[in-house]
């Protein structure tokens, strides 16, 4: 028996685990958080065939203890299926654990450093709508964010009057006095997100807004006071208000 759950078990258990976790964030409405919505369907439907099919090889498998001879018995042998099996439960355990226990999460700051902050046009910052007689209304962090890094100055975001919101990332070349409001952007699933962002130049802002918090800010795009900055343009804020993480944290 020990040696059938070895064999055929383990891995039948680690895909149902795999296929009950992804069931469960697509009825929470969290499977987002991992993927872009327009492959929700199809990765539910995948999964189910997935389990399906694991469940039928697992039964049409021969047993494993069909093939055993006497060797099987042998104290080394036995102690090394007791070791195996308590790491195959072990990594069932923490797999679970990971995937149905622990609650879904957005990606933070963290994963946007390691990324780059509107480095690649590919991740969607470049892809920039026109700025039509300075009215910027609906445009999201993203669509901002991909003017500046055009090139747009402020004489010419000189009558936008942005209202963006995202989490809050400091400024690596300025973190005390420069934080960006941030956003992901997803195209397939959170392995490519690439973090888009706004600069806003506030001093002291992590005394009222601490790094990964959510905000909503208006103002006004101005020559970026900061002298370490890198970002030429900086949304000079008119007002800062937190809010709570939306249910879709994502831009696309």
């Amino acid at each position: 028996m020990r040696e059938r759950f070895l064999s055929h078990g383990r891995g039948l258990l680690l895909v149902l685990v795999g296929v009950a976790a992804i069931l469960w964030l697509a009825v929470a409405g969290k499977l987002a958080l991992y993927i872009h919505p327009r492959y929700i369907e199809f990765t539910v439907v995948m999964a189910v065939i997935a389990g399906v099919v694991a469940i039928v090889a697992a039964a049409l498998l021969p047993r494993a203890d069909e093939h055993e001879g006497d060797h099987e018995h042998a104290p080394r042998s036995r102690r090394r299926a007791t070791l195996l099996t308590a790491a195959s439960v072990a990594l069932i355990v923490a797999t679970t654990a990971v995937l149905l226990v622990m609650p879904p999460s957005t990606l933070t700051s963290g994963t946007a450093a390691q990324r780059d902050i509107n480095a690649s046009a590919g991740g969607g910052a470049g892809d920039a709508p026109v700025l039509v007689a300075g009215d910027g209304s609906g445009f999201t962090v993203k669509d901002w964010a991909g003017l500046l890094r055009q090139g747009a100055d402020e004489q010419y975001l000189a009558d936008a009057r942005p209202d963006v919101t995202g989490f809050v990332m400091a400024d690596p070349d300025d973190p005390d006095d420069v934080f960006y409001v941030a956003r992901f952007v997803i195209t397939c699933c959170a392995v490519d997100a690439q973090p888009v962002g706004v600069p806003v130049y506030s001093p002291g802002w992590r005394d009222a807004h601490p790094v990964d918090s959510w905000v909503q800010v208006t103002g006004r795009f101005v020559a970026n006071p900061s002298t370490s900055s890198m970002q030429a343009v900086a949304l000079e804020p008119a007002d800062v208000t937190s809010i709570d993480e939306p249910a879709d944290p994502y831009v696309y």
